[in-house]
């Protein structure tokens, strides 16, 4: 390995909800004395950031000026140039990119164009808490067409479901979420075929979220919703961001990929009313330090780190955590655990389960926020070493606990 995917960092202090945000909100709860935390639930990574993002950010931040700007050349050039490296897109244009401030923000941009409130939207479930708060909160319907597993475990669209569920509601826009979050599912291309010739047969317009596309599994393909056919290319907004891919969230930025003029101009509008939708001057030059080749032999490492914790974990459930199911993720760094076999064997409810967890440092996530109703989200981007320690401390204190 070129980069460090090995050392364990101390977040404490440096403004990192994972760690200092315990006991907040809907975060989990602080252990008991003697264990320390580990970050297992918001999700983004416990990886040192690829070095020429920050020397990018620190070679801008040494100018003594930070005035108005306007995006450069290179920063859309930036972007078309990893679009087709990683995701094999071809004709894209700067007049096609626009920004948005974070991926739920475009999506509430897109849907307020789309549609009116009050509206109803198809969204598959489980589903992520950022779609169910953003779209409940600013006063559209959800209707879950609820993905199913096969016989292999594998998550899969029920498309005669989301067929009734768009006919009966009369449903003319839904969310995409491409690779899946929190399923890990990376679609196959007849899969997203098959979905965007539903949503032309119904006219329903489709907002795809693709913020996980590049950490995807050695082995699968994201494949752009919008690449599919042209009629998928005109009826899609694609959401895309570095935030994922190169753990920066906290510079808040996303963008979109539009190619239908008309619904482009209208969104970018849309985007434009709050006088808040301003890209800031250092998340430009973030994208620009990795969007570039040492980015990208950095996320192909880190899908391979990835893809080892994402084994260890499945494997290790498999063998000593019975009555814990798990469908191995093929893309995202997220674990969707279902714990309901457990708990009927075992007596227990998932929030003894969770609490449980909490106790011993394991800071993993109530699946029932992404309607999971016996599940728990788990992130699986840290070093090795603290997935085992966390698995270990599972085993011990959890699901094979000694009975009391």
């Amino acid at each position: 390995m070129t980069y460090d995917f090995t050392s364990i960092m101390d977040r404490h202090g440096k403004d990192a909800v994972a760690v200092d945000g315990l006991g907040k909100g809907f975060a989990p709860a602080p252990p008991k004395e003697g264990f320390d935390v580990i970050p297992m639930w918001v999700a983004d990574m416990n990886f040192p950031v690829l070095p020429t993002i920050q020397q990018a950010m620190i070679e801008r931040a040494q100018h003594p000026a930070f005035g108005y700007f306007d995006p450069t050349d290179e920063f859309y050039d930036a972007i078309i140039r990893w679009q087709q490296h990683r995701n094999g897109v071809q004709g894209l244009t700067q007049d096609c990119i626009g920004y948005e401030n974070g991926v739920l923000g475009g999506v509430i941009s897109a849907l307020n164009v789309l549609c009116s409130r009050g509206d109803k939207v198809l969204v598959h479930s489980p589903t992520y808490i950022g779609f169910t708060g953003c779209l409940t909160n600013n006063g559209y319907n959800i209707v879950h067409s609820p993905l199913v597993k096969d016989e292999q475990g594998i998550w899969r669209m029920d498309f005669a479901d989301m067929e009734k569920k768009i006919v009966e509601n009369k449903i003319h826009a839904a969310i995409f979420c491409s690779p899946h979050n929190p399923c890990g599912r990376v679609w196959e291309r007849r899969e997203v075929e098959r979905a965007m010739e539903l949503y032309r047969k119904h006219d329903v317009m489709v907002v795809s979220d693709e913020i996980w596309s590049d950490i995807i599994r050695p082995g699968f393909t994201h494949i752009p919703t919008q690449s599919v056919s042209e009629d998928a290319r005109m009826r899609t907004v694609a959401l895309y961001a570095p935030s994922k891919t190169f753990n920066l969230a906290g510079l808040v930025g996303s963008y979109h990929i539009i190619y239908n003029k008309a619904l482009r101009e209208r969104i970018d509008k849309e985007s434009s009313l709050s006088h808040y939708n301003s890209m800031n001057v250092l998340w430009m030059h973030a994208l620009m330090g990795g969007y570039r080749p040492e980015g990208e032999r950095w996320v192909d490492e880190l899908c391979e780190v990835i893809a080892g914790n994402v084994d260890y974990a499945c494997d290790y459930i498999e063998k000593h955590f019975d009555g814990v199911k798990v469908s191995r993720p093929q893309g995202t760094y997220m674990l969707f655990i279902d714990c309901t076999e457990w708990c009927e064997k075992n007596g227990k409810t998932i929030d003894w389960v969770e609490k449980a967890g909490w106790d011993v440092g394991v800071a993993w996530q109530d699946g029932r926020m992404f309607h999971g109703p016996c599940h728990i989200r788990i992130n699986l981007a840290l070093p090795l070493s603290r997935v085992k320690e966390a698995f270990d401390r599972m085993d011990r204190y959890v699901f094979n606990a000694p009975k009391r």
